[in-house]
């Protein structure tokens, strides 16, 4: 009976990603070529920026300071991108976010010395305010225009862990291609990607024959302003006035404050205090990603039918406070590898987040509830740097008041106990009378 069942949720899940298939082949291009310089990039930035030392703190800082500069500006642009995804459609922005990857990249296939590493950091933190949530956001809104309520959850599990299979598909490429092949391979891929799209995807949206064409220059110059402002506005009030997606702003950013914080600097810890490299790296993240195909793919379109997506909301957060702590207490090389298996299940919270804003939000506001949401997370990448960067650097350091490498990263799970603790009181629905105003564009629902 459990092998039927869970045969009947895998298939139920693969063929409401049939439609999507142009949609799904570029962003798991793009997810690789991405993934497959994370752990190369550790060593590079390194030997660039702080020549044959093992610990770089201007590294830490560099990157603290790029997430602090992507969380002020995504909080704008993330919602606007939104905005615009649900009035002009999905193609138009999916092909613009995913573009942007391609020119920092490009400049380390030039050269990899100290000022092309910080013209590089200049490039990236453009490319991640414009691309970073936003790509998965619109693709979030792009499913909910082709694939009905009651089969969301299973198929955004599919895309996480298709996102999953694809950082183990570009973790494995690092661990076995030459450093110097890294970001050759990578820029060819996302160069394929927004190709592939112009020509096959299909937009999900029928959009509304616009009525300013008689408008002036100068009307259309004044009322472009307005209209954003009413628009930002209206996405504003839909996550303001629903319960729902007040609840999960505020879940989402308390996960994010912890969790980002834990990644800007998760690396260079491991680097400092075991003596971690890039293939070290790459196992870590494999790990990780193999354990989430699994759980993102075959273990959540089983469970949420029997428990919901709250309970598997709150599970993943319980896990990810156990690998938060379990990093930041590590006292032997084997236990990152201990913690990293509790990626397996604090992958799920991603899915669940996405699956309770889009039940509880109108098929023509996708784009705006998901982008104000992770806008509002985009503020914790803002945070958490100021706090992370700083005290990592002063434990790693010789100055620390007390014997703990890892403090900042048992710092940053108690933004993740607050996250599970308003996880618990939260009460998910599909309560859509928050949406304001009718869109301008209707939404190809797949009702098979």
């Amino acid at each position: 009976m459990l092998q039927r069942c869970t045969n009947m949720a895998w298939l139920r899940g693969f063929r409401e990603l049939r439609p999507m298939l142009h949609l799904l082949l570029p962003l798991t291009i793009h997810w690789i070529a991405e993934e497959m310089t994370v752990s190369v990039l550790v060593d590079v930035t390194t030997s660039a920026l702080c020549p044959g030392d093992s610990t770089c703190s201007k590294a830490i800082y560099i990157n603290g300071l790029q997430q602090t500069i992507v969380g002020v500006f995504k909080m704008v642009v993330l919602p606007l991108l939104g905005q615009l995804s649900d009035e002009h459609g999905r193609k138009p922005l999916l092909l613009f976010t995913i573009s942007t990857s391609i020119f920092p990249f490009a400049l380390l296939v030039w050269r990899q010395s100290e000022e092309f590493v910080y013209a590089y950091y200049v490039l990236r933190t453009i490319s991640n305010i414009i691309s970073q949530g936003s790509i998965f956001c619109i693709s979030v809104a792009y499913v909910a225009d082709v694939v009905n309520e009651s089969k969301r959850a299973a198929v955004f599990s599919w895309i996480s862990g298709l996102l999953s299979a694809s950082h183990v598909l570009g973790d494995l490429l690092a661990r076995f291609l030459p450093e110097n092949s890294t970001f050759q391979v990578s820029i060819v891929l996302l160069i394929v990607c927004p190709v592939y799209m112009k020509f096959f995807l299909v937009e999900s949206m029928i959009l509304a024959p616009k009525n300013d064409r008689e408008s002036g220059c100068w009307a259309k110059i004044v009322n472009v302003p307005q209209q954003r402002f009413k628009s930002m506005r209206r996405a504003a009030e839909i996550v303001i006035f629903s319960p729902t997606l007040r609840g999960m702003a505020l879940v989402s950013f308390f996960y994010e404050l912890g969790m980002s914080g834990i990644s800007s600097v998760l690396l260079y810890y491991l680097k400092a205090v075991f003596g971690f490299n890039k293939n070290q790296f790459s196992e870590l993240l494999m790990m990780v990603g193999i354990g989430s195909i699994f759980s993102q793919m075959l273990l959540l379109p089983i469970l949420n039918p029997l428990v919901g997506e709250k309970v598997i909301l709150c599970s993943a957060l319980l896990a990810s406070i156990a690998y938060a702590w379990l990093y930041g207490l590590a006292w032997a090389p084997w236990v990152p590898y201990l913690s990293a298996s509790f990626g397996i299940i604090y992958v799920l919270v991603k899915p669940a987040t996405y699956a309770i804003i889009s039940n509880a939000t109108s098929s023509t506001n996708q784009g705006k509830a998901q982008t104000f949401i992770a806008g509002a997370q985009s503020i914790s990448d803002l945070l958490s740097p100021i706090a992370m960067s700083p005290l990592t650097s002063w434990f790693l350091s010789s100055n620390a008041p007390f014997e703990c490498k890892g403090f900042s990263i048992v710092c940053a799970s108690i933004c993740m106990i607050i996250s599970l603790c308003l996880a618990c009181i939260l009460k998910p629905d599909s309560n859509w009378s928050n949406d304001i105003e009718g869109s301008t564009e209707t939404p190809l629902l797949n009702d098979n």
